[in-house]
């Protein structure tokens, strides 16, 4: 006869398998309706109780990883940061699972096979969806953490770089340099961390007192994150910031396909130092983002979110600084 598990207990109660831990050890974070109904069902399959070893392996959680379709492609930012994930769950003991979101499933507001399915203790969200699906699964009752990006009203725990302050200074470092017209290139509305890199940039020209002017403000990307192409305006900056390093090689290539040298004609930044997106030619000035501390963070905030042990929800934000290298100029005229 199979061994009843506290995952079968969950799936009857319609509850993750960290409550039901929860419950049967007597632990805080649930209504005694929800507790009294899992030591039903406990009771009603023969629910063998575990010796404090195999209580101790409840340490070892499965993590699930949700990343919309959109983010994930080979040697992309996110599926270098999945990659790290695993790593560090693994190191920790933890075991990480990978299911990605299609755009179908994301329209249709339909939850997670991961979560539907209870197959996690928990999950990470990495990259944006729409509002309305991350504020779904937030509600859904799974332990959650929003990685690189956050929502003021989710019922979850959010890791950020230092998207505002770091796009601040790579604007006012081209300031510094002679710059006076200046562009960004990122669908600020695509998601919070670009939101948040477009205020970090307009920060910077307005304590300067610099005008925005609105044709040098380009989009990057449609509603659902889709890079679309860079329509670039007759008249240009002398400089561009942009929300991310594969943007800013997107950049390059257009300035060049319009004849122009980068940093000679237009000076150009990205952010994430993302090496892989950066071109071969044209070391890029840009933002290191702290990847490490992100994923670090993120881990423990989800397998604190797991144990009971965290509260309440809030956004944490990992420092970076700045890498000058040879993709902008000083502007001497």
């Amino acid at each position: 006869m199979k061994k009843v598990t506290m995952r079968d207990i969950g799936k009857a109660a319609g509850v993750s398998a960290v409550t039901v831990s929860k419950a049967l050890a007597g632990k805080p974070g649930m209504s005694g309706e929800v507790r009294s109904r899992i030591l039903q069902i406990a009771e009603e399959l023969h629910y063998q109780y575990p010796d404090a070893d195999t209580l101790r392996l409840r340490s070892q959680l499965d993590i699930g990883i949700l990343i919309p379709e959109a983010y994930f492609e080979p040697n992309s930012f996110y599926s270098v940061l999945y990659r790290k994930l695993i790593t560090r769950l693994s190191g920790d003991g933890h075991f990480g699972l990978l299911e990605l979101l299609n755009e179908a499933d994301e329209a249709a507001l339909r939850l997670p096979h991961l979560i539907d399915a209870r197959h996690v203790d928990g999950l990470i969200l990495l990259g944006q969806p729409s509002k309305e699906y991350y504020r779904m699964i937030s509600g859904a009752g799974t332990p959650i953490v929003f990685l690189d990006f956050y929502d003021e009203q989710g019922s979850a725990d959010a890791v950020v770089g230092d998207n505002t302050y770091g796009c601040y200074r790579l604007t006012s470092h081209l300031i510094k340099n002679g710059h006076r017209d200046i562009g960004f290139v990122g669908n600020a509305r695509a998601t919070s961390s670009i939101m948040d890199r477009f205020l970090g940039y307009y920060r910077a020209m307005l304590l300067h007192d610099l005008p925005l002017e609105r044709a040098w403000i380009i989009s990057d990307r449609d509603g659902r994150n889709n890079l679309i192409p860079l329509k670039l305006p007759e008249k240009l900056p002398t400089a561009f910031v942009c929300n991310c390093d594969v943007v800013a090689s997107r950049l390059i290539s257009a300035l060049r396909q319009r004849g122009l040298r980068v940093p000679e004609d237009v000076s150009v930044t990205g952010f994430d130092d993302f090496t892989d997106a950066a071109p071969t030619d044209v070391p890029l000035s840009t933002f290191h983002v702290d990847t490490d501390g992100m994923i670090e963070l993120a881990v423990k905030a989800v397998t604190e979110r797991c144990s009971g042990s965290r509260k309440p929800f809030g956004r944490m934000v990992v420092g970076g600084q700045p890498v000058y290298r040879r993709s902008e100029m000083r502007r001497e005229d």
